[in-house]
């Protein structure tokens, strides 16, 4: 990692001002056991279907008959979109008879079902019981994507599907080397959410930098409103702004750093400059009470309802928070505010990637139906499908001509114009799911949140993570090529 530490010496600005208080507490988080006996890639199980023979409509060799079993997580976004892609998998293979089943309990319906060796053949790995990739990949669990990538795309025979997709998406699929081991279907966009009502009744434009939130804080709260909530039960949402506002404060090589699990990582002083800033809020009292109480939908549902103006989260909010959203909401997301003039990257630096992982298991019996089924999601047709119903956008480059964006849809394309070349995409979340979700998100980022650790602490708790997950022999580690 890049030294930065000159920048610093100097010029600090509000970095100095910022003060801190020490109380301790824990909070108490549903642990997962992630695949700890999964099952090795030769056990039993049914006998896979015979490959059927390829031609131009069928160029992943799909056997006609061969049934499909694909499994959703039924989440933010919903299963219809997934259901009305089947339809399109039913028409071109009549004779296959398709399984298909949402639910959010992916780990615990799909952990047996590994172990026996007798997986669906594709399966949406999302939400709060998302099975750990890197184990999956580590146990040889999965079909290699790559066949699917160098197909014919479902609209264009003479452009494959890899250079059909969003940037970023077909890396992300990597985790290590060459195989493709996951299809991330959503494009996320990650960030600082909004109603542009609320902030047009306080005379307010986002805030480009902390002098600049805070100010706007203090002005909501004297209407009683609260700057802030967050899902406090899931503190794992908090990075999505919190990630790219350290990127803008030090660079991508902070991040990078933070992803390959370096020692003092989390030491470098864009972190600490970070972590004092969104202490800071807790600290003047800008957070919404009852915060740490509460989930991700009740989080959401309050800011939905006017108590607090902006909330960290990913673009599948609009969809998951429709509901209790009031018509004239005008629901917007944009790049975190930055610190002040010191900081590396431009504003509108925003963290963008595949969200929706879909991944076709080793042991599927019909891992070519699968990818298939990928393929026909992967049209013009299914991605604008996806967009119209889910209000995201999809991994296919493209799927919104023609469309009436929501505001919140084009705040997000908006976003992505805005940041060019400054998207930044922190991995920790795919590669160490459990540290991302049960350690750093609950054990230090939830607990500095709700006041009962200082930022000096967050720091050092995650780095003490961080170093325990790179010296943990029984997990597979990866590295930023």
């Amino acid at each position: 990692m890049g030294s930065t530490s000159a920048r610093h010496d100097g010029g600090l600005g509000r970095r100095d001002v910022i003060k801190r208080s020490a109380a301790i507490g824990l909070i108490t988080v549903p642990t997962m056991s992630f695949l700890a006996s999964c099952a090795s890639s030769d056990s039993g199980g049914s006998e896979k279907a015979e490959k059927g023979e390829t031609s131009a409509k069928n160029p992943l060799g799909v056997n006609k008959s061969a049934p499909l079993d694909f499994v959703l997580f039924d989440g933010g976004f919903g299963t219809e979109y997934a259901t009305d892609a089947v339809k399109q998998y039913e028409k071109a293979f009549p004779e296959a008879k398709v399984t298909f089943t949402p639910t959010q309990k992916i780990q615990t319906e799909l952990q047996p079902r590994f172990n026996g060796g007798t997986p669906p053949d594709l399966i949406d790995n999302s939400g709060a019981e998302q099975m750990d990739m890197g184990v999956l990949a580590g146990k040889k669990q999965l079909t290699d994507l790559t066949a699917l990538m160098d197909a014919p795309s479902f609209d264009d025979p003479a452009k494959k599907v890899r250079d059909t997709l969003r940037p970023g998406v077909l890396e992300m699929g990597r985790l290590d080397g060459d195989p493709v081991w996951i299809m991330y279907y959503a494009y996320t966009v990650y960030g600082v959410w909004y109603s542009q009502t609320a902030l047009d009744k306080l005379d307010a434009q986002y805030p480009e930098d902390w002098d600049a939130m805070l100010a706007l804080c203090a002005k909501a709260k004297k209407k009683g409103v609260a700057g802030w909530t967050y899902a406090g039960k899931y503190p794992y949402y908090l990075p999505f702004s919190l990630y790219p506002f350290i990127g803008k404060i030090g660079g991508r090589e902070v991040l990078d750093a933070i992803d390959n699990l370096e020692p003092n990582a989390w030491k470098h002083p864009a972190v600490k400059a970070a972590f004092d800033a969104y202490y800071e809020l807790f600290q003047k009292g800008y957070i919404l009470k009852g915060t740490p109480g509460l989930d991700h939908i009740q989080s959401q549902t309050a800011w939905t309802e006017g108590k607090a103006l902006f909330i960290p989260n990913g673009s599948w909010v609009e969809n998951e928070a429709a509901k209790t959203t009031p018509e004239d909401f005008q629901m917007k997301v944009s790049a975190p505010s930055g610190l002040d003039s010191s900081d590396k990257l431009p504003f509108g630096t925003i963290w963008a990637s595949g969200g929706e992982p879909f991944i076709v298991p080793a042991n599927a019996k019909n891992p070519e139906g699968g990818m298939e089924q990928l393929r026909v999601m992967l049209s013009e047709e299914s991605s604008k499908n996806f967009t119209s119903k889910v209000k995201s956008l999809s991994a296919f480059n493209g799927g919104t001509d023609g469309l009436t964006l929501s505001t919140a849809l084009q705040a997000g394309v908006d976003a992505l114009a805005k940041a060019g070349d400054n998207v930044l995409n922190p991995r920790l979340q795919d590669w160490y799911a459990a540290l991302q979700k049960e350690k750093i998100g609950s054990g230090a980022l939830g607990e500095m949140m709700a006041g009962r650790m200082t930022p000096a602490e967050a720091v050092k708790k995650c780095q003490e993570f961080a170093d325990a997950a790179a010296k943990d022999g029984s997990i597979k580690h990866f590295k930023h090529q």
